[in-house]
Parts: C-alpha cells; structure tokens; sequence
C-alpha cells in the first residue's frame, strides 16, 4: 500500500474507531456525548475530500445522512408509537403488521414519484414530500387515535422519492466526479444509525416522550426541504 493510499485507510480505521468508542459511550455512559462522538467519524473520513466544497453536492450528502436517519428513526419506533395509550392502545402483537404500511407506502409512492418527477421539477417536488411530511408528523403528534396512527404511516408515502432525488440533484453535471460521490453517498447513509440514536435520546431525555423526540426527524425534512428549494434549478 502505497503513502497516497495509507493516509485515506488510516482516516478509515480512525473514523471506525471513533463510531465503536462513540457507541459505547451512548450505551454505557452519556447519548449525548455519544452522539457527538461517533458525528465525528464522518468528519474525519471526509476530511481534505474536494467534492464538499461543492456546496450543492455538499448538502445534498448532508441530506442524505439526514434523509436516511429520518426514515429509519420512524421505522425504528412507529409500532412502539401506535400502541401507546394516545394513539391506538393495542399491544404490539396486534398492531405489528401495520409497519408493512410504512415501509409499503414508501415503495407506492416511488411509482408514483417516478411520475411526478417526469412532469415537474426535481427539487421542488423533493421539497414538497419534505413538508408534506412534517405536517403529517405534526398532525399526527397533535391528534390521537386512528388520525394519528395513519398520519404518520402516511410519512413513509412522503420518503418514496427522497434517496433517488437527492441523489441526482447533489450529483448534477458532477461528470467524473460522480464516481467518487458514490463513496461519499454511502458514508452519508451513516446517518441512519446517528439519526435514530439521537432520537433515542431525546425520547429518553423528555421521560419517554415518542411524539416530543419527533422534533428530531421534523428538523431533517426540513432542511431537506431548504436544499429541494435551493436545487430546484438545474446545476
């Protein structure tokens, strides 16, 4: 191994390192300083990396870490989240199928976004399934009963096009370079093992409180739904 491939495999054990120290600390001691911890391995992979000064490709990969870890929080907890009192009630060995419901809607709706997305523009239509999931996520924490179970089932409807669309849009007129943004891309999903973490978190922090620690996924869609805005235009 050569010195120009020694330092990029050093930054890699090094962020590796710091996601194992940063997860025990999570579990054993502090979230929060776990959290901070292993946010800190993507930083050091990524570091010197000439495509994040891009800024459209730069926040394109940050909204894949947050698209990802958004998804994957609600996915994580939606079942726990139904069967409390204020939504339906009912154990999980009642209401376990309905996460089918979630998930479902996120592979309908791509049919339906591969659509859209011929007949209107990319970035706003990205931006649009962002906020239409944060008012599903908002209605659902401000109801209760079958309103607030299917609205935030319903979110899995909005996450349908957002991989896909970010991807294209942080990739656009890349040329080449769109071979090295695959590798960052997929640090970027990293995201779905911090996001839900954080979560927790929160959840933990506020006695428990699923529907409070839904800020965490509301924040992510909604600085997704900024870069939809901001990349609405071609590159």
């Amino acid at each position: 191994m050569g010195d120009s491939e020694l330092v990029p495999f050093n930054r890699y054990l090094l962020g590796l390192a710091l996601v194992a120290v940063g997860g025990f600390v999570a579990l054993q001691f502090n979230g929060w300083l776990g959290v901070l911890i292993i946010l800190s391995a993507p930083v050091v992979w990524l570091h010197g990396n000439e495509l994040l000064k891009r800024t459209r490709f730069s926040c394109g990969a940050l909204c894949i870490f947050l698209y990802v870890g958004a998804e994957v929080s609600i996915g994580s907890i939606i079942i726990n989240y139904l069967s409390t009192e204020r939504v339906l009630g009912e154990p999980e060995s009642v209401i376990g199928w309905m996460i089918g419901l979630y998930w479902g809607g996120a592979m309908v709706g791509r049919f339906i976004g591969s659509a859209a997305l011929r007949m209107f523009s990319p970035g706003l239509i990205l931006a649009t399934n962002a906020i239409g999931a944060i008012l599903l996520i908002v209605i659902s924490t401000q109801t209760s009963g079958a309103v607030a179970a299917y609205t935030l089932l319903a979110v899995g409807l909005m996450n349908s096009i957002m991989f896909p669309t970010i991807f294209s849009l942080a990739c656009e007129k890349l040329g080449a370079k769109a071979v090295d943004d695959s590798g960052i891309i997929n640090v970027a999903i990293f995201g779905g093992a911090v996001v839900p973490l954080l979560y927790g978190v929160v959840a933990d922090a506020t006695g428990g409180n699923l529907a409070l620690a839904m800020i965490i996924p509301i924040v992510c869609y909604a600085i997704i739904a900024g870069f939809g805005v901001f990349a609405r235009k071609p590159a």
